[in-house]
């Protein structure tokens, strides 16, 4: 298992988000980004081809997000001295990432590294890709790349030139590495993650949706809690954007927002907004009829610290996107906000659900005073002809609860130093039993986030022996983490730092009972090889 919160391997990835996020203030043809290429990048790379469709040596044998060609362009400009104004960096991303991008299908199981989710443990690597990949990557790096056989064998012989202390590494040392590498992983990698595929010939043919117009948005913003919202996309040029976006949290405070988008490859969202003034970045997948968005929205700043986003498309049809909470527990009345557009007509809460008094109504928010009976499950939510599967979860008993992130990395920072403290954001879900009646089993139903209160204990012994939770940092009512400081604690044995190994726990209130749910957190030290780039 490969824990992929690692700032130093993921910070190149993650950065240049503003470059992504559509302010390239006029647009660039094609044409325009590959004579960037010839002017730029022929003293290395050598063009073959017809004027028509022009090949060009190392780059043309590749496929890769907007962040790995962002990644792929910095390289040169750091290691390799190219020289690019921001706006042809942006015309050259936009470019390679919409003629040699990867499809929706082959960033499934991948996006949580675009979104910059990286507070996950990868439990499904290939032990050899583990070993020789790994060890210093995570698997979504290289698993949103395509290449040949002969280009992964090159990328081999990149990482001895440029890291030739890579043979010395633990899982290095004792083998052959670098013939292991070049010959067993190149072929490995060239077959599993090829530059030619039948899913990358088929979205290359496939009708592209504009993704202009108006949107129906919920999320979650951490410290803010969900939220829905009306964005409007207003096209400035090919594939980009400008965005407004106006809503409610659920607590009624109002929410403001503009700033700009890309689309990358046809389906890729990236945008950067200021929301009640503070810098926020999106990043969303387009569903292939492009009437649907789903991802994630975080703070520029932080970005630990960002909430599941999504998006439905107002195409005039009446429509229930959510359910606000997304459940009821038996016998007890509660309120309930259905989120949708065009909400005319009877509200149907689902079998034994009943409307005791509909507290506010409009088009595209209802909120109701809800009561249940009858078994648990999941309901189908109505309102006239709009209807939403499964939306809606009663209960008569909470379970169990998991605490999200599982497992999740923080470091400590501030006191006066260039490097900040990297916070953390938790999310209580909670589970019934399920029709078995036993917790903890596939027959779990899925109720949703859940108030929780948190709190911190030692991990261990030892922790609790160097009392981390004392010194670590503190969890406040929101659900967020902040460390220690950073430097010595000469209230600690040996004057150590504010390092520690905690024990994560969220309470959440089930009538006159208490559940518990329990997660991992790592208090590290500052990261001193994190890099930001443009």
């Amino acid at each position: 298992m490969a824990l992929s919160n690692n700032n130093s391997k993921r910070a190149a990835l993650g950065t240049g988000l503003l470059a992504l996020a559509g302010l390239v203030s006029t647009p660039v043809l094609a044409q325009d980004a590959q004579q960037i290429i010839r002017d730029r990048c022929l003293a290395c790379h050598t063009e073959t081809g017809s004027a028509e469709a022009p090949s060009f040596s190392r780059i043309s044998e590749q496929r890769k997000t907007p962040e790995g060609w962002l990644m792929t362009i910095n390289r040169m400009t750091h290691l390799r001295g190219l020289e690019l104004t921001r706006e042809e960096k942006r015309a050259l991303v936009k470019h390679l990432a919409d003629t040699q991008g990867l499809a929706p299908e082959e960033t499934e199981g991948y996006r949580y590294l675009l979104e910059q989710d990286t507070n996950l443990v990868e439990n499904s690597i290939d032990q050899g890709l583990a070993e020789t990949c790994g060890r210093c990557h995570s698997e979504a790096r290289f698993a949103l790349q395509r290449r040949t056989e002969q280009e992964w064998k090159y990328l081999v012989d990149f990482h001895m030139g440029q890291f030739p202390t890579t043979e010395l590494h633990s899982l290095a040392r004792d083998r052959q590495w670098y013939q292991i590498a070049s010959n067993d992983t190149a072929a490995d990698l060239g077959k599993r993650f090829p530059l030619i595929t039948q899913e990358w010939n088929n979205w290359q043919k496939a009708s592209k949706s504009d993704l202009m117009g108006r949107w129906r948005v919920t999320g979650f913003v951490p410290g803010k809690g969900e939220f829905d919202a009306w964005m409007t996309a207003a096209k400035t040029s090919e594939g980009h954007y400008d965005v407004t976006l106006e809503g409610l949290y659920a607590d009624g405070t109002a929410l403001n927002g503009e700033g700009k988008a890309t689309v990358y490859t046809g389906y890729e969202w990236r945008a950067s907004l200021t929301i009640d003034g503070v810098k926020m970045r999106q990043v969303m997948a387009a569903d292939k009829q492009g009437n649907s968005l789903e991802g994630r929205m975080f703070v520029a700043a932080e970005r630990e610290i960002g909430g599941e986003l999504s998006a439905v498309r107002d195409q005039g049809k009446a429509a229930v996107v959510a359910v606000q909470p997304s459940y009821l527990r038996a016998g007890e009345p509660a309120e309930l906000t259905l989120i949708g557009q065009n909400l005319k007509g009877d509200i149907n809460l689902g079998e034994g659900v009943v409307v005791e008094k509909v507290l506010s109504r409009a088009d595209d928010r209802i909120t109701v005073l809800a009561k249940a009976t009858g078994n648990e499950g999941l309901r189908t939510v109505r309102v006239g002809q709009a209807a939403s599967e499964s939306a809606l979860a009663v209960y008569s008993e909470l379970a169990r609860v998991d605490v999200t992130p599982a497992n999740a990395v923080t470091r400590i920072g501030g006191a006066g130093g260039n490097l900040p403290k990297v916070r953390a954001s938790y999310r209580a879900v909670g589970y019934s039993a399920g029709a078995d009646g036993k917790p903890g089993t596939e027959d779990d139903l899925r109720l949703g986030y859940m108030p929780a209160s948190w709190s911190i204990k030692p991990a261990d012994e030892v922790a609790a022996h160097d009392k981390d939770d004392k010194y670590a940092g503190s969890f406040n009512a929101a659900g967020i983490f902040t460390p220690g400081d950073a430097g010595l604690n000469p209230e600690r044995k040996m004057s150590a730092n504010n390092v520690g190994r905690l024990t994560v726990v969220a309470t959440v209130a089930d009538g006159s009972t208490q559940v518990e749910g329990e997660g991992s957190m790592l208090v590290a030290v500052q990261d001193f090889v994190r890099r930001v780039l443009d």
